[in-house]
């Protein structure tokens, strides 16, 4: 069941997201070799405790950490670790952040320090193809618009999607339905409602887009080891279009 929200709710989400994005800033000032994940990951739950804020992902299903921390070939869902990041690595922090009960998600890929300019080209056509994405994020359209706004997109630059994670709607619980998936046909899906909170989030990869679990039974790696980048807003459905909660 697709749960709509009230403009009183988003707006509670919104400040959720606005926590968030200014946490993603922080960490993006840290970001260069010899950090390590592990590290991030304390930043990240003690900055969110000092402004009254939980990581909502922290024992979601046994997950045991604030954040995923995904480095190089894995897609999602990274466990942080305490080896060091190195020149040229890139590595996705995704996290929950639950405000008084109300949620936002965001995921953003860095590059440590100097990154191929084939990773580089990577991180950049995947952003813009979540812009690409949210464009068509208005009342009226359908789920399928989302999804092949981003995959003509990743495709026409070389690059493929990752079919087995999508995005989602969000609200007083992580995942909750409809669920959005970045490739598709448009005209086709569920149609947008104004209320409706989703998260997109597109997972690109350089090489082919299948994906490969982990003995954690949690991480997600690519099938070829190349490299894949994320970047995830949360957005609400308005009818003056869409509304990025988490927007930097």
């Amino acid at each position: 069941m697709i749960v709509l929200k009230t403009e009183r709710e988003i707006q509670l989400m919104h400040e959720a997201g606005k926590l968030l994005a200014a946490c993603h800033k922080e960490i993006a000032k840290m970001i260069k070799p010899g950090i390590t994940t592990m590290e991030i990951d304390e930043f990240v739950e003690t900055f969110l405790s000092k402004h009254g804020a939980t990581p909502e992902q922290k024992g979601y299903k046994g997950y045991r950490y604030a954040t995923c921390a995904s480095i190089n070939d894995e897609i999602c869902h990274g466990f942080p670790r305490k080896e060091p990041l190195k020149n040229g690595d890139i590595v996705t922090i995704d996290f929950v952040v639950n405000l008084h009960g109300a949620l936002a998600d965001s995921a953003w890929t860095y590059p440590v320090g100097e990154v191929a300019k084939e990773v580089q080209k990577l991180l950049e056509v995947t952003k813009t193809s979540l812009y690409k994405g949210i464009e068509q994020a208005v009342t009226g359209n359908r789920i399928g618009d989302i999804g092949h706004a981003i995959q003509t997109y990743v495709e026409a630059h070389g690059f493929s999607v990752v079919r087995d994670f999508t995005g989602h709607g969000i609200g007083r619980t992580i995942h909750e339905e409809p669920y959005i998936p970045h490739f598709g046909t448009p005209g086709k899906g569920q149609r947008l409602k104004e209320g409706m909170v989703i998260t997109i989030e597109p997972m690109v990869n350089i090489g082919a887009w299948q994906s490969k679990m982990d003995d954690n039974g949690w991480t997600a790696r690519t099938i070829d080891g190349s490299h894949s980048a994320q970047y995830e807003h949360t957005i609400a459905i308005t009818k003056n279009g869409p509304l990025i909660l988490t927007e930097q």
